[in-house]
């Protein structure tokens, strides 16, 4: 097709466009002193987005993962210490999200520089050495990716390992890190291009490894091998266990919670049918752990899913796009709160294959679904217990719409049995997706 550039009397035409139209004028007043969004809200929407709900699992107060992106260790470990308080009676109750984010950032360093290692022989603008050396080690995650470091560390109480400024505030820390990753990365690629031998590359990566783990240690203090677990109860009875350990206390209070939950997603794109399993090539944190593994199924199959474990009065880890209309202060995530096209007079209709395949919307945030209001057994609007402290929302809980669900929803932890039939198509062979796939991406 031949290029056409832009015509004096395109600019005249839409100029006469632009004045002559009354809406495109009241916008421009509104927009001159108004955020975007806040003048694109509709509030008759945002009434219907009330915090009453048919299915309502009792919960915790809220955490807060400050100025970090541990969203997916939050909510995981959100899903872990509700099941914990239940069986001990706790009215407080969190599991340590700074000890998991220790443990992950280590061990990603490793995947990473085994990574670097794997590509070597590929020039530095390769694409999958491009995506590796730009990814590097930061906070985001997925589900499985949690499962790989509990499975390996184990878990601890918050006020066993609590939080240190580097923790709630990881710019900097990361900033540095992946700057001494990539010369990492530099110095072993040379090495291999020079045909080092094997033994003196492994040699060298052990030492940047050991670099590494006294810098976290620094950040977050090191990791507690043995510990005593101490809480008291509602009934105000005091409890000590002498003598744990992260793998015992695990093994205690977890159990075999993460080897029968599944990862589920909806992802209505044509290399993607339904009913399939997939794994993303070079997504990961732990050398020989566990692979993150998706099975993409409906919306609707989907949901049942979700509002069976909730029936049962579990909660579940969810991933989703929360930067698509969203009212903070509200707590409100709802697409038919804001109208954005009427406003800017642009389109704004995209189909979710499409916002998948065209880089408009992925997951990028992890919370827990709490509860979920049913009319005539469908959904209309859903409870959320994010981790960004109770300042807003209801107590820092949120609210979504079911339209914002099936538009901005993409995954979800859930344990097999409310699979029902499906739960046997998680164990296929997973088709491998390129690492830069949507369903790879990371939340936090």
């Amino acid at each position: 097709m031949k290029a056409t550039s832009i015509s004096q009397q395109q600019l005249a035409d839409w100029s006469a466009d632009y004045n002559g139209c009354a809406q495109r004028r009241l916008a421009t007043m509104a927009l001159s002193k108004s955020d975007l969004n806040a003048v694109a809200y509709v509030p008759q929407k945002g009434f219907a987005m009330k915090q009453k709900f048919s299915v309502e699992i009792p919960t915790l107060e809220v955490t807060n993962q400050q100025a970090s992106g541990r969203c997916w260790l939050f909510a995981a470990t959100n899903v872990l210490r509700e099941r914990i308080a239940k069986e001990l009676n706790l009215e407080k109750f969190e599991l340590s999200q700074s000890y998991l984010a220790f443990w992950d950032k280590f061990e990603r360093a490793n995947y990473f520089l085994e990574s670097i290692l794997e590509t070597a022989n590929l020039p530095a603008d390769d694409r999958t050495v491009s995506f590796v050396l730009a990814t590097g080690v930061h906070d985001g995650g997925q589900w499985d990716m949690f499962a790989n470091i509990v499975e390996k560390y184990g878990v601890v109480p918050k006020d066993v390992y609590n939080e240190t400024y580097q923790s709630c505030h990881t710019n900097s820390m990361n900033h540095y890190l992946n700057r001494n990753l990539k010369i990492c990365a530099a110095k072993l690629r040379a090495m291999v291009a020079e045909g080092r031998p094997e033994a003196e590359i492994q040699a060298a990566k052990s030492e940047m490894l050991g670099r590494v783990y006294g810098f976290l240690c620094s950040c977050y203090t090191e990791p507690p091998r043995t510990f005593d677990f101490e809480y008291v109860d509602k009934d105000k009875n005091y409890h000590i266990e002498k003598g744990m350990t992260p793998a015992s206390f695990c093994e205690k209070y977890v159990g075999d919670l993460l080897k029968k939950t599944v990862s589920v997603i909806h992802a209505p794109t044509k290399d993607k049918p339904y009913h399939k399993t997939y794994t993303i090539r070079m997504l990961g944190n732990v050398v020989g752990g566990r692979e993150v593994r998706h099975l993409n199924l409906t919306m609707d199959e989907f949901k049942a899913a979700v509002i069976a474990q909730m029936q049962a009065g579990k909660v579940v880890w969810f991933g989703s796009d929360v930067g698509k209309f969203g009212e903070r202060e509200k707590g409100v995530w709802d697409d038919q709160s804001f109208d954005a096209a009427l406003l800017t007079g642009l389109d704004m209709e995209i189909s979710k294959a499409d916002a998948l395949d065209y880089g408009f919307s992925a997951m990028n945030h992890a919370m827990v679904l709490t509860g979920v209001q049913l009319e005539d057994g469908r959904p209309v609007r859903w409870k959320i217990e994010n981790s960004w402290g109770d300042a807003n929302g209801e107590k820092g809980y949120y609210v979504c719409s079911d339209s914002w669900f099936d538009q901005y929803v993409f995954q979800a932890a859930v344990e097999r049995e409310y699979l029902g039939d499906l739960a046997a198509l998680a164990d296929q062979t997973p088709a491998v997706l390129e690492p830069w796939d949507p369903m790879g991406t990371l939340a936090d």
